[in-house]
């Protein structure tokens, strides 16, 4: 036993400081022979990070196994391609597994989509949701489908494809990859989303219709204290590429939560497009500062509308408290102003950082949220005038399809046209090292992305994917998606047994929230819901 453990003890030592002696034996040998001279420019640097590691005081692992220990930390940042490419099987990744990502690929190459030897998916499991095909599949062939954007206070609709690029920022995004998006929004004929940050010159570089966001830092029509400013608003919403403007309130990825831009990573370019000073660090608060209640939302969302000359106003939100939502529905219904057309962001979206308990643990999932939104609108009687917009993980005609069962008019993609552009989800975005040029604003990583090119490949993944849409569709038997219903849509409860949508969601009749809420699920939040406030009118009794 005790030779057992000076074994073990010995054993230990040279893990420790084995490779440090063989380093310094290395480097004496190379001093020593002539010919080896050359040879201590690769053992002189090691050593001295031998030397460098035993000494510092900052890294346990680095004092204790100098040289060895940094070992960890190079498969720490391999490891997410060593899992991707030798470990995970094709369902297995996240957020988005290989064949989902293969399938986006695909589409943007214009390479062969189809897959050999049937599904993958366990369809006895719950990972299996279906759409209810007809024996008598549609074979009409229609015009393109758009959807006409526009409440009846709406002076100038925008008719929105079925399938747009989602809200992402210059300066979350490099300018290359903002101007190939939009250039392939242009030659396709979708809008893309500016995100929060500001409408950039690479926003508008091609001419690519724009969906201007207003997040609370106000970027782009702020004054120099950080609030709104009209003539500011005014004068940028009047551009002509600019068709509808969005009021951004919460995001999937961290509804609820502000941000920070640190006034170190605030370029020249950057303070242009969000209208801040160079090097200031750039906020978001977590709430507007121009609205507080539900009516004073709606009176701003009228004041957009008039002063962007009568374009689409709408809002985007991840759904968190129920009773939020009925206030709004209270408060349209009270004042008579309408929104023009409500996106409701999944929990599982998000193409930026956010910290990790947000993304986890805090909003409500794309598909409660669409079903929620959708009967607040249809049970206070406002779905006619008010569109809505799914976003959240939408990559695929089949998704799109459910989202229409379940009361979209279009869908907006972040990630899937991100993967187009040539993302390898290596979830390094926050590290300003994205490998592809996507994310980041180092210019020697944007370089490899080059703009002609993926222009092409977003265009062509758009109306790959709408093409997907509409053989969905006819396969269904239906004239557009807009005839998707919950009833299309069936899902597993477990290995014995499935049901359609409308048997595990209740979806309201229309008015029903007005008639007979007491009727519904949500009879306590409509309750609750007040136009003077966000706030909750009772608390639910147990």
């Amino acid at each position: 036993m005790q030779n057992r453990a000076k074994t073990r003890e010995s054993s230990e030592l040279f893990m420790r400081f084995g490779p440090t002696v063989v380093v310094l034996l290395l480097t004496i040998l190379c001093a020593m022979v002539e010919g080896l001279r050359w040879a201590l420019v690769f053992t002189l640097p090691v050593f001295g990070v031998a030397v460098y590691d035993f000494f510092q005081r900052e890294h346990t692992l680095w004092r204790n196994y100098p040289l060895l220990a940094r070992v960890r930390w190079i498969l720490e940042d391999l490891r997410p391609y060593t899992r991707a490419y030798f470990v995970e099987g094709d369902l297995e990744g996240r957020p988005f597994n290989h064949d989902q990502r293969a399938l986006i690929y695909a589409r943007a190459k214009g390479q062969l989509d189809s897959h050999p030897f049937g599904t993958e998916l366990d369809v006895y499991s719950d990972e299996y949701e279906w759409l209810a095909h007809s024996i008598v599949p549609n074979e009409k062939v229609e015009l393109e489908w758009r959807v006409k954007v526009a409440s009846t206070q709406c002076s100038k609709p925008y008719p929105a494809s079925l399938l747009n690029i989602s809200a992402m920022s210059f300066g979350s995004l490099s300018a290359n990859a903002i101007m190939a998006l939009n250039k392939g929004a242009a030659a396709g004929g979708f809008y893309h989303d500016t995100g929060e940050g500001g409408l950039s010159r690479y926003h508008r570089s091609h001419g690519g219709d724009l969906v201007w966001e207003i997040g609370s830092g106000y970027f782009g029509c702020r004054d120099e204290d950080g609030n709104f400013d009209p003539g500011k608003f005014a004068e940028n919403a009047q551009i002509d590429q600019v068709k509808m403007v969005e009021i951004k309130l919460s995001q999937g990825a961290k509804p609820g939560h502000g941000g920070v831009l640190p006034g170190a990573k605030v370029t020249e370019e950057i303070a242009e497009a969000r209208g801040v000073s160079l090097g200031q660090d750039c906020i978001s608060p977590p709430a507007h500062s121009t609205f507080s209640t539900p009516v004073g939302l709606l009176e701003w969302a009228a004041k957009l509308r008039e002063l962007s000359g009568g374009k689409p106003v709408g809002i985007k939100l991840c759904v968190g408290k129920p009773h939020e939502v009925f206030a709004l529905m209270k408060a349209m219904r009270e004042t008579g102003i309408r929104l023009d057309y409500i996106v409701v962001d999944g929990a599982e979206g998000g193409t930026g950082a956010a910290p990790v308990e947000f993304s986890n643990r805090v909003g409500m999932p794309l598909r409660e949220g669409l079903i929620l939104v959708r009967n607040a609108l249809i049970g206070t009687g406002l779905r006619g005038e008010v569109k809505i917009a799914a976003a959240g993980m939408v990559h695929s005609g089949a998704g799109m399809a459910m989202n229409f069962g379940l009361g979209a008019d279009w869908c907006n993609a972040g990630r899937a046209f991100m993967f187009a552009l040539g993302c390898v989800q290596s979830m390094k975005c926050h590290a300003d090292t994205c490998p592809t040029g996507i994310a980041t604003q180092d210019s020697t990583r944007q370089r490899g992305l080059v703009v002609g090119d993926k222009a092409e490949r977003v265009a062509r993944f758009q109306r790959h994917t709408l093409h997907s849409l509409r053989e969905m569709v006819l396969a269904m038997g239906l004239d557009n998606p807009w005839q998707i219903e919950p009833c299309h849509v069936s899902e597993r409860l477990n290995a014995a047994r499935s049901d359609t949508i409308d048997d595990i969601y209740q979806f309201l009749e229309p008015n029903q929230l007005l008639d007979a809420p007491e009727t519904t699920q949500y009879a306590d939040h409509w309750v609750a819901a007040q136009v003077e406030t966000f706030g909750e009118a009772t608390c639910r009794q147990n």
